[in-house]
């Protein structure tokens, strides 16, 4: 029960519905066992003795008995869904908040999929459990005691006979948890990767389909299918193995119930309608006995859910803001004294030793290869991301000294792949400022050279965009996402390749927009074109996570190094191309 001890926080303010599903739940088996009741007196009393004017008498019982049946089975399994239903409301809550707050290390290894399947199936799996798994509990032990005690009412010795059987019963069930949880467990490890594979699958339809690699594709998915499959054989195969050991043990108890019990009525001790109660009554026993494996089967699959969902729930949150965080406005100072930063342990520095200081206002232009470290400084200013030594300061503070929020908001992000979301173009270009007037939303969306295209569409700012912004180029949709950052009028701009899915003329006209833009805020710009970021303050040029280089365009270029480099490649293919077309 550990998990579900661990989880307490999540069901437990809604255990009034719990306890007022178990009342009505008692009137229900308490009427249940009454039917043997009747039965006997039916025979015994009715037809024995040949009193049948009590027949309508016990009809009527019988109805009503029903009718209050009825209603309390009504109001046990709504009050019973009401507190699973409230319980994964307030669980995927706080599951979803968890994962808003967990840093970038964790998604960095984290699977789409996977967090796909906690969040539904997970979810749905406990939540199950605790709208019919724990009341079933209760319902069989309630069901038990009531029938063992109107047994030994009827006759001590057949009781004891029948409960002969109960110890065997009993170690078979538990034989079957300690093998079922470990089963479920791998049941929801597969569909979690099944779950994966389908999401990377359809996110990637484009490079499969240009790839010609469908036929890959789906011998993956038949891999992991085949895994999700064999795992739920396997499962079912533990069912139907203790399953029809427990029918048995219950069928050798009933033959020996109908034994003992036939002699002891013509023992004469037990009367025939007794002994008709009595098989009845063991069957309320023997029935809810084989059906905790049922319950047990419930019981390990929540217990499996459970634990996938407390590893997102006590995952270590490598950010963590302070109590008295600055909540200040940020001019946009930013300084880097002796940076290094190593994503993961076993791995080389992503930076080392980086240092560097930008003032408001001015901007700084970083290039260098894949992997030689532009987007990690970005990172950091972030706090996407903490150092392994040194500090990552703005307006002389440590950044880890800033409320999250406030750090953030004064920043504008701009991403290689722009990320829009399915909604208008006016709600994405406001999603970071959502109190912005329609002026400035225009406004931003002419400084990022995007008003025209935007206008042009059927209804313009109002259009409702695809998924990640399906229907538009990737042009467009980059000047989208520059009008968005502008939208937060930021203490700090960043463009990480921001202009790299942009024809020539219509960079230009960004460049010149964002010039503007720029004054009096720091900026940042990670470009691989040095068309981009020449007219920088100062450029940083980077290779395998150290600064080579650092100094003005011009500066640059007459170091002769690994600038001039690029810049040469960069250009001669350019001249090669125009004189090739003159």
């Amino acid at each position: 029960m550990d998990t579900f001890k661990k989880l307490k926080q999540f069901y437990w303010p809604y255990r009034k519905y719990f306890f007022g599903s178990l009342f009505f739940l008692f009137f229900v088996t308490a009427i249940t066992v009454v039917y043997p009741i009747i039965l006997q007196l039916t025979i015994d009393e009715v037809v024995a003795k040949e009193q049948y004017s009590l027949i309508p008498y016990i009809a009527g019982i019988f109805i009503f008995l029903m009718l209050v049946k009825g209603v309390a089975t009504f109001y046990h399994q709504f009050l019973g869904d009401r507190f699973g239903v409230s319980t994964v409301y307030a669980l995927r809550d706080a599951l979803y908040k968890k994962l808003q707050v967990l840093s970038f290390k964790y998604y960095d290894n984290a699977k789409t999929g996977d967090i796909m399947s906690r969040l539904t199936a997970d979810v749905e799996g406990f939540r199950f459990f605790l709208s019919f798994g724990f009341a079933e509990l209760i319902r069989i032990i309630l069901l038990i005691v009531i029938s063992l005690s109107v047994m030994f009412y009827y006759s001590i010795p057949l009781t004891l006979v029948t409960m002969a059987a109960m110890p065997f019963l009993i170690v078979v069930v538990m034989k079957f948890e300690k093998v079922a949880h470990p089963a479920f467990r791998g049941i929801r490890k597969s569909f979690g990767k099944l779950n994966t594979r389908v999401q990377e699958n359809i996110s990637g339809m484009q490079t499969v389909k240009s790839l010609s690699r469908e036929d890959f594709e789906i011998g993956r998915f038949s891999n992991s299918n085949d895994d999700y499959r064999k795992n739920y054989i396997s499962t079912s195969e533990l069912w139907a193995k203790y399953f029809p050991l427990m029918e048995f043990i219950g069928n050798v108890c009933a033959v020996a119930l109908l034994a003992f019990g036939g002699y002891l009525v013509i023992d004469g001790s037990l009367k025939p309608g007794e002994l008709f109660a009595f098989f009845s009554l063991v069957w309320y026993i023997m029935g809810p006995l084989m059906n905790v494996g049922y319950v047990v089967n419930m019981f390990s699959q929540a217990k499996a859910s459970g634990e996938r969902l407390r590893e997102i729930l006590e995952e270590k949150e490598d950010i963590v803001v302070k109590e008295n965080a600055i909540k200040e406005p940020i001019k946009g100072h930013v300084t880097f004294n002796n940076v290094t930063l190593t994503y993961t342990k076993d791995d080389d520095s992503a930076l080392k030793n980086i240092s560097f200081d930008a003032p408001p206002g001015k901007t700084i232009g970083l290039i260098g290869g894949t992997g030689s470290g532009k987007t990690s400084i970005t990172q950091l200013i972030t706090r996407f991301y903490e150092p392994e030594s040194g500090d990552v300061l703005i307006d002389g503070k440590s950044v880890q000294e800033y409320d999250l929020k406030t750090l953030r908001n004064h920043i504008g992000f701009v991403l290689q792949e722009s990320f829009l979301f399915s909604t208008t173009i006016r709600e994405n270009i406001a999603y970071g400022n959502p109190n912005a007037t329609d002026e400035e939303i225009i406004d931003a969306a002419k400084r990022a050279q995007a008003h025209d295209f935007i206008m042009d569409m059927p209804k313009g700012y109002d259009t409702l965009l695809g998924e990640r912004g399906m229907g538009l180029s990737g042009g467009q949709k980059q000047r989208i996402a520059i009008a968005r950052a502008i939208c937060v009028d930021p203490s700090i701009l960043v463009l990480d390749d921001a202009t790299s899915a942009v024809d020539m003329d219509t960079e230009f006209r960004i460049q010149q927009a964002l010039k503007e833009v720029m004054k009096g805020r720091t900026s940042f710009i990670i470009a691989h074109r040095i068309s981009s970021l020449k007219h920088a303050d100062e450029i940083i040029v980077l290779d395998d996570g150290n600064v080579v280089e650092r100094g003005t365009h011009d500066e640059l270029l007459k170091l002769d190094g690994a600038y001039r480099r690029i810049y040469d490649i960069q250009y001669q293919d350019h001249d090669t191309i125009m004189n090739a077309v003159n």
